[in-house]
């Protein structure tokens, strides 16, 4: 008795999980890669190396790292900036300054997005990538935000869009200070 069952060869492919044509460009580039992923609630980077057993991870770093340093963690803009940072911070201390490809996995490549906000905290934390990541620091310093909250301060607004922050002691125009405050530790840890 034998069954017809078909055999799939890349269930994460199927799965919609990991494009396999870009994964081999990236690792046919025998450059090591920044690793940007995302989720609902918390950021992962890495940096990882390709070796024949599987993926060398020469650093990492993680949204919740941000948290224990007082950053209220969300998977936001200045989130994934002050990640590269701490992911450039962990890997200059360990590694050399060779070049690197940013790999954001299935994430669409859209300017200014997360993962370029990201890219570009990489490379101000020291870390050579291949490509400009230019944006101006207004897009992700909590600067706008602040002064978005401060039209909302009349109505009812503020208290709901805002309110996750405001519960966590940390109002909406105190942000961008905190963001400065973050920072700076990370530039100087």
């Amino acid at each position: 008795m034998s069954h017809n069952v078909k055999k799939i060869h890349f269930n994460r492919r199927s799965a919609g999980v990991t494009d396999y044509k870009k994964r081999f460009k990236l690792v046919k580039s025998g450059l090591s890669r920044i690793v940007f992923r995302k989720s609902n609630r918390k950021l992962l980077a890495q940096i990882a190396s390709y070796e024949e057993q599987g993926d060398k991870i020469l650093a990492s770093a993680n949204s919740d790292e941000l948290v224990a340093m007082g950053w209220p963690s969300r998977s936001n803009k200045p989130t994934a900036y002050l990640l590269g940072l701490l992911l450039a911070n962990k890997y200059k201390s360990k590694a050399g300054d060779a070049e690197m490809v940013l790999d954001i996995g299935i994430s669409s490549p859209v300017k200014g997005s997360q993962p370029f906000v990201f890219a570009k905290g990489c490379v101000d934390g020291g870390l050579k990538l291949r490509g400009k990541f230019e944006m101006p620091e207004e897009t992700y310093n909590f600067s706008q935000t602040a002064k978005y909250a401060e039209t909302l301060k009349s109505g009812k607004a503020d208290s709901i869009q805002f309110s996750a922050y405001a519960k966590e002691g940390k109002p909406a125009d105190k942000l961008p200070a905190l963001f400065n405050d973050i920072k700076n530790k990370i530039i100087n840890k």
